[in-house]
């Protein structure tokens, strides 16, 4: 099966459900993962399989729709967006594993869900034969509820006199269990529970090194020759999750509207402090959006050296502190209205924080990365 679904296509289908996904979102919060109804919609648009491989049904559309589409889906729901960005990543990334493994999950179902926890120390694996055995608890693994499979990173070693290797693993759900314990301050929606496995064999086939993601042919690219699978995962990783901050803060700004009512004798739109808010939030947002935008283009275009790979998550991490920026002044902006528990406004707020928080964003993080790959030292992050 070959995909034909087109950006124009996917694109009108997806703004087809903002209204049901901003009717949803308050939903989505109370029951800490994504309401049956929206996976529904998600699965019967196919907008899961934006980066799926055309060879199996998906629309193998340009790296950078995992923002834009995230941003516009972030306006409506910031959670639903979350798991749509993880769940759309995931297909990209199984593009990338040996073609067994896409072949024994697709052809089972081309919309099987796959979550997902990147934290390489969670997990320990130990070679054997044909495979891999894996223990560990991973924290934050977004989407899991709905999944059948999950990528779980470790630290496998190969050889008791070799370092460990960073590897990505596909377990599935009956190889590990969920751990309960999504409650949490913002992005309430995504239920991104603990996962934990003990022993789980995972065969060769069902695992990725690192190595193999860092720009260049990759195992799945004998099947999935495009651009798509050959990008340096984790020097984009930011990418795949920063539309959300983006739209979220967008989404504040176009739904701004001060109304009539007067403070201290003048219009509040026309105060100049309101006109100077949302001017400085609108430059923070567009500025965030620019550079995703051109760095996921640049990516795909080309092969990146270490410095650019560094500079891609240091301004990955900017992109959103900028939008985080944007949403912070738009707070303001809404006044009393964004004192209340419910209601889009203090949703909007704690879903961004939460979006930050995470540790692809921490700007201290990647400004070390960068400033020492840009004055000749050895990175500190073996993952690019």
């Amino acid at each position: 099966m070959t995909g034909t679904r087109t950006h124009a296509d996917l694109w009108g289908s997806a703004e087809a459900l903002l209204p049901k996904l901003r009717e949803r979102a308050g939903r989505c919060e109370e029951l800490r993962r994504l309401p049956d109804e929206t996976l529904r919609d998600f699965h019967d648009k196919q907008l899961f399989r934006i980066h799926q491989p055309k060879r199996v049904g998906g629309a193998e559309l340009e790296f950078a729709a995992v923002v834009t589409y995230g941003a516009l889906l972030a306006g409506a729901c910031a959670s639903s967006a979350w798991n749509w960005v993880n769940f759309t990543a995931h297909h990209m990334m199984l593009g990338m594993f040996p073609p067994q493994a896409q072949d024994e999950i697709w052809s089972k179902s081309p919309d099987t869900l796959i979550a997902s926890s990147f934290v390489f120390p969670a997990g320990k694996a130990r070679k054997v034969k044909d495979g891999y055995v894996l223990s560990g608890r991973w924290p934050f693994s977004s989407g899991v509820d709905p999944s059948e499979w999950n990528m779980l990173a470790g630290l496998a070693r190969l050889d008791d006199n070799l370092p460990a290797e960073q590897r990505i693993f596909l377990l599935h759900r009956s190889q590990y269990k969920v751990i309960d314990n999504w409650f949490a301050g913002g992005l309430r929606g995504t239920g991104s529970k603990d996962v934990e496995a003990s022993e789980a064999f995972v065969p060769e086939h069902l695992t990725l090194a690192v190595a193999d993601t860092k720009g260049g042919p990759t195992p799945g690219s004998a099947v999935n020759p495009g651009p798509l699978y050959q990008i340096p995962v984790f020097a984009l990783f930011p990418y795949m999750l920063s539309g959300v901050a983006l739209g979220i803060a967008e989404g504040l700004i176009d739904d701004y509207k001060p109304g009539a009512g007067r403070m201290t004798g003048a219009r509040v739109a026309e105060i100049q402090s309101t006109q100077i808010r949302l001017s400085e939030a609108t430059a923070y947002a567009r500025a965030s959006r620019l550079v995703q935008l051109a760095n996921c283009t640049e990516a795909e275009e080309n092969r990146p050296d270490a410095k650019t790979k560094a500079r891609y998550r240091l301004e990955g991490a900017y992109a959103v502190e900028w939008a985080v920026r944007a949403v912070d002044v738009m707070f303001g902006l809404y006044g009393a209205s964004g004192l209340y528990e419910s209601g889009p406004v203090p949703r909007a707020f704690r879903d961004a924080h939460a979006v930050k928080q995470h540790f692809s964003f921490n700007t201290d993080i990647a400004g070390t990365t960068y400033g020492r790959v840009a004055l000749g030292l050895a990175s500190d992050n073996p993952t690019l």
